[in-house]
């Protein structure tokens, strides 16, 4: 299946492989209003997935057109990061942990 750029990637964090992918751009929800991209995040063999989830762009706020995704590896690896030091454990079994992070992925 052909994957669009920037839709999904490998990072290496620590000697570990952790695979990202774009699970949804931002969209408007007529129960919540706006809602920004998420991103799965899965350290490569292990059963535990963290979703990421963004904040809305400005732009969409201020009622301007949705624009570019800017996802790429740097703000992936950021992501995994953040949400290990928020306490994700990979190697742990459960539903997927959500971390509420900023534009940069921190």
């Amino acid at each position: 299946m052909f994957q669009a750029p920037g839709r999904s990637g490998t990072v290496e964090i620590g000697g570990f492989k952790y695979d990202w992918e774009l699970l949804s751009e931002p969209q408007l929800s007529s129960f919540d209003g706006w809602k920004g991209m998420t991103v799965s995040l899965r350290q490569r063999d292990m059963p535990r997935e963290a979703v990421l989830e963004f904040p809305t762009p400005k732009r969409l706020m201020k009622g301007l057109p949705k624009g570019r995704l800017h996802i790429n590896d740097a703000i992936a690896s950021r992501g995994v990061r953040a949400a290990l030091s928020a306490g994700w454990d990979p190697s742990s079994r459960g539903k997927p942990t959500v971390f509420m992070v900023d534009a940069n992925g921190d």
